[in-house]
């Protein structure tokens, strides 16, 4: 179990932090999402660390508690048509950023997940593998992966074809197979080689 006492940097750090993670980098389809949190030290929630290593069910039961009990809690977002003109790099820092600027209280360090931070009004801290080794960059990771996760339902319902409901928008097999009956559809992201080879440009 990861605890605040259970941190791997032996520097304390001062004043109020939150964690920052995105999900979505790599699919084919829909929005870049990002979260920001800021833990309440007095309300530990056991478990936390990173999404991809906890199954749905567990993911969705730490997302309620995040929200629960978190001081702040933010998500941000940048879209299909902002992937495409800017590049996934630099649309998941803009995610991040408008994350960060929707939490309720300001940080004073923000402790982003990745080899790079986006552009802060804060101080910040890129952390490698972030999401397994600070418990607040694991919240941000699992509240942005259920948001997007639950989006990738929604969308589900309009486009049922894709199979969005099992894959999440990733180029499975099963995927780039509806992509080719079906065509491209308006959340597709074409700057991404398998949309762009299809719509030919």
């Amino acid at each position: 179990m990861i605890g605040v006492e259970s941190l791997l940097f032996t520097e304390p750090r001062v004043g109020v932090i939150c964690g920052v993670d995105e999900a979505g980098r790599g699919p084919l389809f829909g929005d870049v999402v990002a979260a920001a949190v800021i833990l309440d030290p007095t309300a530990p929630i056991e478990g936390l660390g990173d999404s991809k290593k906890l199954t749905q069910k567990v993911r969705e039961r730490l997302y309620d508690q995040i929200y629960a009990r978190a001081i702040s809690v933010g998500v941000g977002r940048a879209s299909v048509e902002e992937i495409d003109q800017l590049n996934i790099l630099q649309a998941s820092m803009l995610a991040m950023q408008r994350a960060v600027e929707s939490l309720s209280r300001q940080p004073d360090l923000a402790l982003i997940d990745g080899n790079r931070c986006p552009v802060l009004t804060c101080a910040s801290e890129a952390i490698i593998k972030g999401d397994a080794k600070e418990i607040s960059i694991g919240a941000a990771s699992i509240v942005a992966k259920v948001t997007r996760d639950r989006e990738m339902l929604e969308w589900h319902t309009l486009y049922p074809h894709y199979g969005l409901d099992k894959h999440k928008g990733y180029p499975t097999s099963v995927h780039l197979k509806a992509l080719e009956q079906h065509g491209v559809s308006p959340q597709h992201r074409r700057s991404f080689a398998p949309v762009r080879r299809l719509i030919g440009t």
